[in-house]
């Protein structure tokens, strides 16, 4: 893979992982349309790390009142105010994740198929378009992370970044999916996804990261360095703008956007 590869690859992170539309997916098919060798899924990680640094300095505020928090709200729950109860529904919501990520992990190694990626776009590509109708017509909770201890919301949005696992499904799509249908606001839902993204993309980094060093030479870590740059500027610009437009866009614009990719895969591929 040359820079610009990289670059391109980074481009394709940086716009698609906040978006409901699949950055791994895209990600997975692009060695089909740029005809290279797939750089795998070590080097789609390592892209994912650049969108990671978005989400830490694009919500740093945030993060770091809850990270704050994070230790006294876990030991005394009646400390924190209103964030304890959104570190604890945090902390359940990844906890999911991890359990079911794993459970998934066997089968995944199918997930870079063609096929399956094109039908993981059509499929939650309508369930998105669902829930964003559905969201519309039922009573909105009013910041539900913060209000009280969510078991059963934070563990169905774990549950569902869990099977983002399969390229296709899009994280940020699939968890907003599930939010939406339980009735959380389009902003908090946003929010929540994005941030929630965070300990899964830094723990599979350190878990990848002693072997990346290994069959890296100066060359490929300026290639990858090119990816992860990329990844990092096009990222922020997207959670930037798309925070101030998820109150207002319908987002069956994006289910109709994967449905265009999938047919359009589907004829170049096959």
């Amino acid at each position: 893979m040359n820079l610009f590869e990289a670059a391109v690859y980074g481009l394709i992170q940086g716009f698609s992982e906040f978006l409901p539309i699949s950055s791994s997916g895209h990600l997975a098919l692009l060695p089909h349309v740029m005809h290279i060798e797939d750089p795998g899924v070590v080097f789609d990680l390592m892209m994912h790390f650049g969108t990671a640094l978005a989400v830490i300095t694009y919500f740093r505020k945030d993060i770091t009142k809850y990270v704050s928090t994070f230790t006294p709200s876990l030991v005394n729950f009646k400390v924190g105010g209103e964030d304890r109860w959104f570190v604890r529904n945090f902390v359940f919501s990844t906890f999911v994740s991890v359990f079911f990520i794993v459970l998934f992990m066997p089968i995944s190694k199918i997930a870079r198929d063609p096929m399956f990626i094109i039908i993981n776009l059509s499929v939650f590509g309508g369930l998105l378009w669902f829930a964003d109708w559905f969201n519309h017509k039922r009573d909105k909770l009013d910041s539900p992370m913060t209000s009280g201890l969510q078991l059963k919301i934070a563990g169905l949005i774990g549950f569902a970044q869990a099977l983002a696992i399969f390229p296709g499904v899009s994280r940020s799509g699939i968890t907003l999916t599930m939010a939406l249908i339980l009735g959380m606001r389009r902003k908090d839902a946003g929010a929540y996804s994005f941030l929630l993204s965070l300990p899964i993309i830094i723990a599979g980094i350190i878990k990848e990261v002693p072997d990346l060093l290994k069959t890296q030479d100066n060359s490929s870590f300026l290639v990858l360095a090119t990816g992860i740059l990329t990844s990092f500027i096009v990222g922020w610009a997207t959670v930037h703008f798309f925070m101030k437009l998820i109150g207002k866009i319908n987002l069956g614009w994006f289910a109709a956007y994967r449905w265009f990719i999938a047919i359009l895969m589907a004829a170049i591929i096959y």
